[in-house]
């Protein structure tokens, strides 16, 4: 439930329709207060707000609605034009970053919604001409006025945010911080209570399979949940998958071990493993770090050829991936009580290292400025873990971009700094693990 919740407000139009109701409620409460203190006696017109009449504020409230439409349809063909260039510059899945910022969701939700309230009170206004009832919202009509001056700097705004968000810095950072808070969330600092390592041999005999009810990829996992689902129920679920998985029509994606009816739950299960169209990075630490490679290797391209911006999602990679390789990896099981209730798999930090290490040595031989980045992340990753496989593995890394800077790299100067380079960082690597372990 969590994830659909996350989801929904990360769609282009939820903010924009919640801010929609809000304005007609808003619209008819205020028209509902000017009736009132109209058939009291109370007249505040003369004294706080302008009173300009049934034709003016018709006036008025029109042009505000016109005008606010066509800024809300001009910002939103702005919009269009920014994710097209920002597709086929950097890529198409950084679209999601787009439509999910909640400043452009903000922005267009208000220019929405002022038209929707001007519409609305437009309509409550009486005239003697129409009926031989006068009624003119005073109070409705002045918060237009108001509302069509907070546009005025909402559009400012947007013009600047907008401006700012395509900027390849803005989006870089974005990722970056979508990274971070996965690695915050899987694997954090103090890992919590309850987990274990237990092998398949501990575990109770399985008694159902639960299985995927559409095709699609695994958006998350309510942990939480499925914990709690285990203990009430007293079984271990065992995750045939992970967030970033791609699953068909009735692949298995839990398997339910104890219990002596897990049949009644199997339902509750499925709906534990949620499912979406496309990934996301908030459980999915390596769609972060492909985003962020992806962003190096089109700027890497020979239509672009930008190899600074490439250059500095390196960098960006390599702090958050230092952070990673600095945190142990979170045992496979959580336990309640000693038992096991939950059996996941994490992403580990050396999946991640190859995907961006194999990245610079396929990619960026052209440019010694990227290769260079490349092993200074390899460097800061190696020293940043306790852990010896990743160490190994980032050596292992270092000792092929070598090799094929020696085979491919054209530029003699750069492909010398680059192997030096190279065998520098491995020589701290060593030093790194060698002090470490001992």
């Amino acid at each position: 439930m969590r994830q659909r919740w996350l989801r929904l407000r990360e769609t282009f139009w939820f903010v924009p329709a919640v801010l929609g109701v809000v304005a007609l409620l808003v619209a008819q409460a205020l028209v509902r207060l000017d009736r009132a203190l109209l058939d009291r006696g109370v007249v505040i017109g003369d004294s706080l707000l302008y009173h300009v009449g049934a034709s003016g504020s018709r006036d008025i409230l029109g042009a505000i609605g016109g005008s606010m439409l066509g800024v809300a349809a001009t910002s939103f063909s702005i919009t269009i034009s920014v994710l097209a260039t920002t597709s086929s510059t950097y890529g198409p899945r950084l679209v999601r970053n787009f439509m999910a910022d909640r400043g452009n969701q903000v922005v267009l939700g208000i220019f929405g919604a002022t038209f929707l309230y001007s519409l609305t009170v437009l309509r409550s206004i009486r005239s003697l001409d129409a009926d031989g009832d006068t009624f003119v919202p005073d109070i409705a009509v002045n918060v237009a006025v108001l509302l069509a001056v907070v546009d005025v700097g909402v559009l400012v705004y947007f013009i600047h945010h907008i401006a700012q968000s395509v900027q390849v810095g803005t989006l870089s950072a974005r990722v970056r911080q979508e990274l971070r808070d996965a690695v915050d969330l899987l694997h954090p600092e103090d890992p919590p209570t309850g987990l274990a390592d237990v092998g398949e041999a501990t575990l109770p005999p399985r008694r159902a399979t639960v299985r995927a009810t559409r095709a699609g990829v695994v958006l998350g996992i309510d942990d939480a949940a499925a914990v709690a689902l285990a203990t009430r129920h007293d079984l271990t679920l065992v995750l045939r998958c992970r967030p970033g998985d791609h699953v068909l029509d009735g692949d298995p994606v839990v398997d339910i071990h104890g219990g002596a009816e897990p049949s009644d739950v199997v339902t509750t299960v499925s709906e534990l493993v949620d499912l979406g169209d496309e990934r996301t990075p908030r459980q999915d630490i390596l769609f972060a770090v492909e985003q962020l490679t992806e962003i190096a290797v089109r700027a890497l391209s020979t239509g672009t050829n930008d190899p600074y911006t490439a250059r500095n999602a390196f960098d960006d990679l390599s702090s958050e991936l230092a952070r990673l390789a600095s945190r142990p990896t979170p045992p496979a099981v959580r336990t309640v009580d000693g038992r096991p209730r939950l059996v996941t798999t994490h992403v580990h930090v050396t999946e991640c290292v190859d995907h961006v290490l194999d990245a610079v040595r396929l990619y960026a031989m052209s440019s010694p400025l990227v290769v260079r980045a490349g092993i200074r992340a390899a460097e800061r990753i190696g020293t940043a873990t306790t852990s010896p496989d990743v160490a190994s593995r980032v050596s292992v890394h270092l000792a092929r971009l070598a090799e094929t800077c020696e085979r491919d790299m054209t530029d003699p100067s750069g492909r010398a700094d680059c192997i030096a380079a190279a065998a520098e960082a491995d020589e701290r690597i060593r030093h790194h693990a060698h002090a470490v372990g001992g």
